[in-house]
């Protein structure tokens, strides 16, 4: 692999695949722009995530009707959560003390809108009394997040890990490559960035690792069915989980 960047960033499940047109001018500015946005995307789907995480025993709780984990409230921690990582408000994004991209202010609130959207869909069903597991989860959130927020923006996110419980998530050539390279690796907060196509295409890498609250699912004992069915896959808190990948190609 060939020119990797490393730079300070942590990562969510996610592809994300800008659709915007590049300026045929220098790769500097452009690169700087996209790769910045990819950073907040991540840290905006990562809190997501989170806030998912953080209500998880909420939304699972079947004695209880409405949980009030309505797309405002989720909204509101998602704006909290977003700003203790980033120290960016999302909502004075266009008077930000802190420098963000043209194109994040363009895309950052389209990620929220899409959020909602899925929390708003799923009221039903996280209010549903007498049914503890809802499959309402991080994972499930990031998806769906990420599918409304492919047909609102032309930017497409896919989560992706080398052994995927969902066939949409298997990662493509390259992915894998750069998957299978970071595995081999210590854990690092980093992403990759790298030109490939004969400097045509940007594509940024960003890993991520399991923790504690994932291995309930993903841990041990290997092969025992977890919560939702699916067989464990034995990881460790550290291990590689997958990565957010952004791509973005020259007109």
């Amino acid at each position: 692999m060939n020119s990797l960047r490393f730079a300070a960033i942590t990562g969510m499940l996610a592809i994300l695949t800008l659709g915007a047109m590049i300026p045929s001018t220098s790769w500097a500015v452009d690169r700087a722009e996209a790769e910045e946005t990819a950073r907040l995307l991540a840290k905006l789907l990562k809190a997501g995530r989170l806030v998912i995480e953080q209500n998880q025993l909420l939304i699972d709780d079947q004695h209880k009707g409405d949980k009030g984990f309505t797309p405002d409230v989720f909204e509101q921690q998602l704006v909290r959560e977003f700003r203790e990582q980033t120290n960016i408000d999302l909502a004075k994004l266009h008077n930000s003390t802190v420098a963000v991209p043209p194109l994040a202010k363009e895309l950052l609130p389209a990620f929220v809108m899409a959020s909602k959207e899925v929390v708003r869909d799923a009221q039903v069903v996280i209010n549903q009394r007498g049914i503890g597991y809802k499959n309402f989860i991080p994972a499930t959130y990031g998806s769906q997040a990420a599918a409304r927020f492919s047909k609102h923006t032309r930017v497409r996110l896919k989560q992706t890990t080398l052994q995927p419980r969902n066939p949409k998530n298997e990662p493509d050539e390259y992915e894998a490559s750069v998957l299978k390279w970071l595995s081999g690796r210590p854990r690092a907060e980093a992403y990759v960035s790298e030109l490939t196509d004969h400097g045509q295409t940007l594509r940024v890498v960003m890993p991520i690792y399991y923790v504690p609250a994932c291995l309930s699912c993903h841990g041990e004992p290997k092969g025992e069915l977890d919560i939702s069915g699916y067989p464990k896959e034995g990881y460790m808190d550290g291990d590689l989980a997958g990565a957010i990948t952004v791509t973005l190609t020259r007109p």
